[in-house]
């Protein structure tokens, strides 16, 4: 029984990460005024407050705070965001790291598939790209080229 389980716990988790629909719709648009716009306003009103008003995230982001949970990351050019593909940081944002991984992982960051729709997700991942220096937004575009 708890190998049926476990072989039903990694399809829903390959599932998720792998569903071909979301890859195929997840595209970064850095250069789209509007929806910068609107990315910049969802990404004041629910990520800055831990992240950063200016993306630098929470100081000493690379070590567990005493209650066990990582710090927010930051989200400029100095973090790890651009590291991952659109489709990742899509995942990431929408279901959560937790659902992601298939595993526990202390962390604050809320799971957004129930207070945001895709294209705030999107618009919000947009805004965050726009304010990396070109060789950052060049050298991630070869990152989502890789992935595709």
């Amino acid at each position: 029984m708890i190998i049926l389980i476990i072989i039903i716990a990694i399809g829903l988790f390959n599932f998720v990460v792998n569903d071909n629909s979301a890859q195929a719709s997840v595209s970064l648009k850095p250069k789209d005024k509007l929806l910068i716009k609107l990315g910049k306003k969802i990404y004041t009103q629910n990520c800055a407050s831990c992240h950063g008003v200016n993306l630098e995230g929470e100081k000493n982001w690379m070590s567990r705070l005493p209650n066990g949970m990582m710090p927010a990351p930051p989200h400029d050019e100095k973090g790890h965001t651009w590291h991952h593909n659109d489709n990742y940081l899509f995942m990431i944002t929408k279901y959560g790291v937790e659902e992601i991984l298939g595993e526990k992982y202390p962390n604050n960051m809320p799971a957004y598939k129930e207070i945001l729709s895709d294209k705030e997700i999107i618009s919000v991942l947009s805004y965050i790209k726009s304010t990396w220096p070109p060789r950052v937004q060049k050298i991630h575009d070869q990152i989502n080229s890789r992935s595709n």
